[in-house]
């Protein structure tokens, strides 16, 4: 482990020329991000600023970290995962000066300290996946509120939380919900979980999808996307839902949709993509068969209760990397991959380059959006905020012009017909 307080801690140094290859390999195939650092490496808009950031520290992050620095901001980090961060690329952040803490295979405590240790240069932004960094200044450092401006939290299940938190005027700054973006959770959370958690998956099974029931729990964007791409590998999909309307796109979409107590008996492969505790419990450890394969790509790693899986087994081993072997008390095998963690960034790289290319490109106009905020002297209230109509539909005109695309423009007239409510058959 190489530590300098104040500076980072991370795995290894010497992974640091991996890593930077890696990085360079992201940067070409992010050209959004690429655009972005062209438009404001001059100006330096966030000079002055000092962002903390939690979040998974793979390529595709590093290219969002270095992007803020070259416009200005001083950046600490941590990852926002235990087994997420990617050693190499932590390794190269810090040889470039960045302030992070990371490393992979982290548990709890050395989770929360490295986020404690982002905060130690009391910033004025933070930057945020799942939310665990605006927790722990709100519930154990709330004497740096005063000095943030305001914060951005990137994933689904980290805005429903702060919603809450907001519900109950328990927000004390303001946040803007990157994840509702347009050209966030309709790309990244679709396409990008979707193809990248079959990846880990298949890095750490290497099994056949064609004609394995391959259950999916949680028909939101992710698991739209994860059912998309097991069906187009050949496999059956089955999805489970607690939502009228997501089970009833599921099955227009060609799933079969029934219970998950239904469908542990005949699944193959379960991915769990809600959100919530307790999807996969005793009771269907109980019926599972003989060879099933459990895994998550939620947030957080309380989707499949894996305390019940080792109450009902009698023994358990690591068969390859990231797929753990337990052998229940009745004979029959389950294989847990990424230790219920996510399995798209636990057991593969995370989502795309250029997916991520348009979400970190939300994140960075975000932070840019509050620090105007801030240099306009505008007083915003604790509550979340949506991102404006107008920054989706820039991001997406870049991203298209980007991979040589024209769209068409209405003209005036049609502008105003849409509105013209005079208007008759």
């Amino acid at each position: 482990m190489d530590y300098k307080a104040g500076k980072y801690k991370v795995s290894d140094l010497k992974l640091a020329a991996d890593g930077r290859m890696k990085i360079e390999w992201a940067e070409s195939r992010m050209p959004v991000m690429m655009a972005l650092r062209e438009k404001y490496f001059k100006t330096k808009p966030l000079k002055g600023y000092k962002i903390a950031g939690c979040l998974h520290v793979t390529k595709e992050t590093a290219v969002l970290i270095e992007t803020l620095k070259i416009a200005g901001a001083q950046v600490s980090w941590s990852g926002c995962n235990p087994l997420s961060t990617q050693d190499e690329i932590a390794a190269a952040l810090a040889k470039n000066g960045i302030e992070i803490y990371a490393w992979h295979g982290q548990n709890v405590k050395d989770f929360y300290w490295s986020i404690e240790q982002t905060l130690r240069m009391k910033p004025n932004l933070t930057l945020d996946d799942g939310a665990d960094l605006i927790f722990t200044v709100h519930n154990k450092f709330p004497q740096l509120i005063e000095n943030i401006i305001g914060g951005t939290e990137e994933t689904t299940t980290g805005v429903h939380r702060l919603r809450a938190m907001s519900a109950a005027k328990k927000l004390l700054y303001p946040v803007i919900a990157v994840n509702d973006a347009e050209t966030k959770w309709d790309f990244d959370n679709v396409y990008g979980t979707g193809q990248s958690s079959l990846d880990g998956i298949l890095r750490a099974t290497s099994v056949l999808l064609a004609g394995k029931n391959f259950v999916v729990a949680g028909y939101g964007h992710c698991g739209k996307g994860c059912a998309m791409r097991a069906a187009g590998l050949g496999a059956n999909v089955i999805v489970t839902e607690v939502k009228a309307t997501a089970a009833l796109k599921a099955t227009l979409e060609g799933h079969t949709v029934m219970k998950m107590d239904d469908a542990a008996k005949i699944g193959d492969i379960f991915i769990t993509a809600t959100g919530i505790k307790d999807v996969i419990v005793d009771r269907h450890f109980r019926t599972m068969k003989d060879g099933a394969i459990i895994c998550n790509t939620g947030h957080y790693d309380c989707e499949i209760n894996i305390n019940h899986l080792a109450a009902f087994s009698k023994g358990k081993r690591t068969v390859r990397a990231n797929n753990e072997e337990y052998t229940l008390k009745n004979g029959r095998k389950i294989y847990l991959l990424a230790q219920g963690r996510l399995v798209n960034l636990a057991a593969a790289e995370g989502h795309p380059s250029e997916v991520m290319d348009m979400s970190f490109a939300n994140q960075f106009m975000s932070q840019l959006r509050l620090v105007n905020y801030d240099k306009k002297k505008m007083k915003v209230e604790p509550q979340v905020l949506d991102i404006p109509v107008e920054q989706d539909q820039e991001i997406a005109q870049i991203k298209l012009r980007t991979m040589g695309y024209k769209i068409d423009k209405l003209t005036d007239e049609q502008v105003a017909y849409m509105d013209d409510y005079s208007a008759g058959t």
